[in-house]
């Protein structure tokens, strides 16, 4: 037992994440990720982040990692030695095969087939290489550095869709579509939002096309006439609003009545027509994403006063890591690394 103990070393680390903390990923990843690597896995990437135009959400990941970094050192004697190769949020799903891959890959995997019964296991997850080549912050720098070529100031913390492709999931992958659903529409359905869009469209194909539009959200019979750039900011906020509902409930403000309207005949048709295409299965959507509902989220009845007040409170939030994010980036690309700098600049 020793000896395999010698051979095997592990570190575990309890309570390592605070309760705030796994919140504040679990968050990021509703709001922003992709079909994953594998069959009924979906993933979020720091490089996917930058590139959906939504950097200061690397900002939570940075202590994390630079902590992380230092116990794992710590404890296999390699102080200052080890880079990090790659940083990903991976959630398990219902069917997914997690199997024989770990890092050490041991017989007794072998017989293991499907871990994940419903919802979704999130998992943060952090590979380390002694191999400089595989740094995966000199990426990371490089590829902010591209976009500030191209913008002198990254813009407002508005995300960017990347390909439909990346959100759409099937079990069966060679369905080309005629079967599965939009993930980005199946997070906001399970939370009770359906998506309207006063853009005109002459055929279904266009309808997808939609989603990077100007939008808004509806609930029942009713319009929140407020615009989002698109899906995925829609998205942001409304995974907010499920993460801060008690905060967003206890500061709720006076909404204006004409943000709130009743659907017409033609908007609902509208609605059950870019539903058909985004959902092949609400069913199925619904056993994926249905379990994920935050403990707070179920506490209050939804109002759109409480979420009027979460769109405010998500632009304060983004607004203040994207300031933590400008003044950490001239740093990071002068050392082409990322660390945790201290608000007085001092490093």
């Amino acid at each position: 037992m020793a000896e395999a103990k010698q051979k095997h070393p592990r570190l575990i680390l309890r309570n390592f994440l605070t309760l705030f903390q796994c919140e504040e990923l679990e968050f990021i990843h509703k709001s922003n990720s992709t079909v994953g690597y594998r069959p009924n896995v979906f993933s979020t990437t720091l490089s996917h982040l930058i590139a959906t135009n939504s950097p200061h959400l690397l900002m939570p990941f940075v202590p994390i990692r630079e902590s992380l970094k230092e116990k794992v050192e710590e404890f296999f004697g390699c102080e200052y030695e080890l880079f990090v190769e790659f940083t990903g949020l991976i959630s398990w799903c219902r069917g997914a095969s997690i199997g024989w891959h770990s890092d050490d890959n041991r017989p007794y995997l072998k017989q293991r087939a499907f871990a994940i019964t419903g919802g979704e296991r999130l998992t943060l997850t952090l590979w380390f290489s002694r191999d400089a080549s595989h740094d995966e912050d000199a990426k990371l720098v490089s590829l902010l550095s591209q976009r500030l070529l191209h913008n002198n100031v990254p813009g407002p913390c508005l995300p960017l869709l990347a390909s439909s492709n990346m959100y759409w999931f099937s079990l069966d992958q060679s369905s080309h579509r005629q079967l599965g659903f939009d993930i980005c529409w199946a997070r906001l359905h399970v939370l009770g939002f359906d998506v309207y869009s006063y853009q005109d469209t002459s055929c279904d194909s266009d309808l997808s096309e939609l989603l990077t539009m100007p939008l808004q959200l509806a609930r029942g019979v009713e319009l929140f006439n407020v615009e989002f750039v698109n899906i995925l900011h829609a998205l942001q906020v409304a995974q907010f609003y499920s993460w801060k509902a008690s905060a967003v409930h206890t500061s709720k403000v006076q909404i204006d009545h004409g943000k709130v309207g009743v659907l017409s005949q033609s908007q609902m048709e509208k609605i059950n027509r870019l539903n058909s295409v985004l959902s092949k299965d609400h069913q199925q959507a619904e056993m994926f994403f249905s379990c994920m509902f935050s403990n707070e989220s179920r506490q209050y009845m939804f109002d759109w006063a409480d979420f009027a007040s979460a769109v405010a409170a998500w632009e304060d939030y983004s607004s203040k890591l994207r300031e933590e994010f400008l003044r950490s980036l001239p740093y990071w690309r002068t050392h082409q690394s990322i660390f945790e700098v201290p608000s007085n600049g001092s490093c």
